[in-house]
This record gives C-alpha cells, sequence and structure tokens, in this order.
C-alpha cells in the first residue's frame, strides 16, 4: 500500500504546477548533476592512471635491474645477463616477460642542427608491442642476434627538430675515450605523448649497443622485468630486491632492482595526488546531491501537510507516512540518477570515441583526455548514492512526526 500511494503521489507530481514542483526538478537535476559529475571524474582519473602508467612501464618495465653502482647515470657499469639470472626470473609466476637491453649516450649531428640522446639496443626477444602501438611512420626492424644492424627508430620530436624523415641517414657520435662516429638510417618514427622519455630515447640493435660499449654479449645496461599485474609490484619489488641486491654477477658486478615506482617517483606522486582531488570532488558531489534531496523532501512534507494529516486522520502512523514520502523521494533520486548515469556517460563515451577535449602532452603527458571505464566502480558509485540518499532523506522525514492531524487539515 505505501509503494502504491508513493507512486501516485509521484505521478500526480509529475503534472502539478504547485511550488513542490520545480522543488522536485531541482533535486532531480541535483542528482544528475552530482552523479554525471562523479562518473565523469572517475573515468578520467582511471584514464589518467591507466594511461600514464601504461606509458611509463612501456618505457621501463615493472621492474628493472641494473648495476648497483650505476645510480640514475644513463651510462653505466654493465651487469651480467646470463641465462641463470634469466632462469631465476622466470621462475616467478608474478613474471610475464624478461628482457635485457643495453644504452649509449650520443650525439646527432646534421648540417644545421645537433641533438643529444641515448641509444637504447634491444634483442630479438624485447617485447616491442609498446613502440609498435605508438609507431606513426615506418616500421620496427626485427633485430637479430647474429648481425648488427644500422636502423633506428626515433621519436616524432627527434625527427622534427633534426628534420628527419623515413629513409635519411643521420651521422651519430660516441665519446669513450676517443669520439667515434656511426651513421644511421632512420627506418620508424614513434610518439607517445611522453615528452621527456620521447626526445630521449632512440632505438637500434642491442649487438650494435654492445659493440659501441666493448661489452661482452650477455653484458648489458639493465634487465627489464614485465609482471603479469601492475598491483605486485610493489611484492616483487621487495622478493626480487631481497634476493638480488647486492649480489654479485660472472664479473664482480653487484646487482640492484627498482620499481618503476622507484624509477618514476615525481609521476607516481602526482598520480597520488590526483586520486586525493577525485575523492574531494566525489565528496562535495554527494554533498549537492544531498543538499537538494533533503530541500526537495521538505518542500514535499510541507506543502502536502493536509494529506499527512488526512493519512493520520484514517488511522495511518507516523512510520508508515514516513515510509511513504521515502519511496516518494527515492523514486526522485532513481530518475535523477538515471539521468546522471546517461549524461556522465554518454559524455564519457564520446571523448572516448571522438577525443575531442585534447590536452598538451608536455604537462599532461597525453594529447587527448583519457576515458576509462571502471564497471565495477561506476557500479559502487551508484549503489553508494542510492544508499547515501535513502539515509540522508531519514532525518528531515521525520518532520512528519510532528504534524498533528487537526493542525494539518486546517493548514493553509
Amino acid at each position: 500500500m505505501e509503494s502504491f500511494i508513493a507512486r501516485r503521489l509521484y505521478k500526480n507530481e509529475q503534472g502539478s504546477r504547485k511550488v513542490s514542483r520545480p522543488a522536485v526538478l531541482i533535486a532531480q537535476a541535483g542528482v544528475a548533476l552530482g552523479l554525471a559529475v562523479m562518473l565523469v571524474t572517475i573515468a578520467v582519473s582511471f584514464g589518467f592512471k591507466y594511461e600514464v602508467r601504461a606509458k611509463a612501464v612501456g618505457f621501463g618495465s615493472h621492474l628493472h635491474i641494473s648495476n648497483y653502482d650505476a645510480g640514475h647515470a644513463l651510462e653505466v657499469h654493465p651487469i651480467a645477463a646470463d641465462s641463470a639470472l634469466v632462469a631465476t626470473l622466470n621462475a616467478f609466476d608474478e613474471v610475464a616477460h624478461v628482457q635485457p637491453y643495453a644504452t649509449k649516450p650520443g650525439v646527432f649531428r646534421t648540417e644545421d642542427d645537433f641533438m643529444g640522446y641515448v641509444l637504447k639496443g634491444v634483442g630479438e626477444d624485447y617485447d616491442l608491442s609498446f613502440y609498435e602501438q605508438h609507431l606513426k611512420e615506418g616500421e620496427i626492424p626485427e633485430f637479430s642476434a647474429h648481425s648488427i644492424s644500422n636502423k633506428i627508430v626515433v621519436s616524432r620530436e627527434v625527427a622534427d627538430k633534426l628534420q628527419l624523415s623515413l629513409g635519411d641517414k643521420v651521422d651519430s657520435y660516441f665519446l669513450q675515450g676517443a669520439l667515434r662516429a656511426r651513421r644511421y638510417t632512420v627506418v620508424g618514427i614513434y610518439e607517445t605523448g611522453f615528452a621527456e622519455y620521447d626526445r630521449l630515447f632512440v632505438l637500434t640493435d642491442l649487438k650494435a649497443v654492445q659493440a659501441l660499449n666493448r661489452w661482452e654479449t650477455d653484458q648489458v645496461t639493465g634487465v627489464e622485468i614485465m609482471l603479469t599485474d601492475f598491483n605486485k609490484v610493489e611484492s616483487m619489488n621487495w622478493t626480487l630486491g631481497t634476493l638480488l641486491d647486492r649480489t654479485e654477477d660472472s664479473y664482480g658486478e653487484e646487482y640492484f632492482v627498482q620499481s618503476v615506482v622507484d624509477i618514476n617517483p615525481g609521476l607516481f606522486a602526482w598520480l597520488d595526488v590526483l586520486d586525493m582531488n577525485v575523492w574531494l570532488i566525489l565528496s562535495l558531489m554527494l554533498g549537492v546531491a544531498a543538499f537538494t534531496m533533503i530541500s526537495g523532501l521538505l518542500i514535499l512534507i510541507l506543502e502536502r501537510t493536509q494529506f499527512i494529516g488526512v493519512l493520520k486522520a484514517l488511522g495511518a502512523c507516523n512510520r508508515s507516512v514516513r515510509s511513504i514520502f521515502l519511496r516518494f523521494a527515492l523514486l526522485i533520486v532513481c530518475k535523477g540518477m538515471f539521468w546522471g548515469n546517461v549524461i556522465g556517460l554518454g559524455l564519457c563515451a564520446i571523448q572516448k570515441v571522438t577525443g575531442l577535449i585534447s590536452l598538451d602532452p608536455k604537462n599532461y603527458y597525453l594529447d587527448t583526455v583519457p576515458i576509462s571505464f571502471d564497471w565495477a566502480f561506476i557500479i559502487a558509485v551508484n549503489v553508494v548514492m542510492f544508499i547515501l540518499s535513502a539515509l540522508v532523506l531519514i532525518v528531515p522525514s521525520g518532520l512528519i512526526s510532528r504534524i498533528h492531524p487537526t493542525k494539518a487539515m486546517r493548514f493553509e
């Protein structure tokens, strides 16, 4: 019976021209606006986290093993990436892929300009899917373990600064004792939007970099470790650090394990601040929705005072009348949440498909506002908002218990 009366009240309210009609519309708009803003905020924040984190992992993997004495230098003492180390790492179920690499700082020189960079050598077992995903022109060559290649893949930023195109040859100079020169051919151009790394790394053959450094075939700058799940980074960093830190390789060099979070502390601190902002926005929007619903319910109760008096005169208890108005208010909440989902998810879908809103990659690491739909979190937000709306409406509904039937029926 209570649900029936609540539905009749809601249906009649749709065509009402009384004061309560604007109040209902404002309440629904407050709920819709609050939920829409929350959904957009969640989708954008998750998009930023996933995209930026994916690029940081794409350039350096989840975990990284280097020389203990290397620090953050780009030209470092090598470590041995022998079969024993690879077998030890692959023994962990959390490890998805192990890939050694070598680096060598150099300077590109053209007729009109020059630019410093880091030559990153990768082998045939290196996972290049990240660079293939962001490849804009040309191709990623298949580097062989049996020959040295002079092919390189540069970023769009490097190509634009030096005015390089596919097929161009460019001279590079390396300083290690005596000055040495090499000529490379540009076969690919990539662009990730991670400007700090784009202007730094140039891909080439692992054996070519080992030859420049005059290293043995098992000596590399570091070993990148891809995990099956980003959430296991901290635990595996601790596990491998305990196992390998300060242990010596076959050349007497000591290993040092770092996570992608350790290598990019500023970046992940920025993402943590973003999380704090998200929670602040969610709290504010819940407050806005709660305020509009409380105001709307109070107006509905005051305007329906005579109706409440009639119900009480007919024998309805305070609990029953409160239940009617709570159900009435929750119908308003449900309609507001429906439009909030339509507006919020609709705007997110448009941005995801079109990339309509762009960003400056130098400041945000991305060229468009990213969108990621975490459906479990979206459903949780809807459930929490409905429950909180029901809870905050209990207090103003208590006004019903103070309405006396005889006075209410004479109320104007």
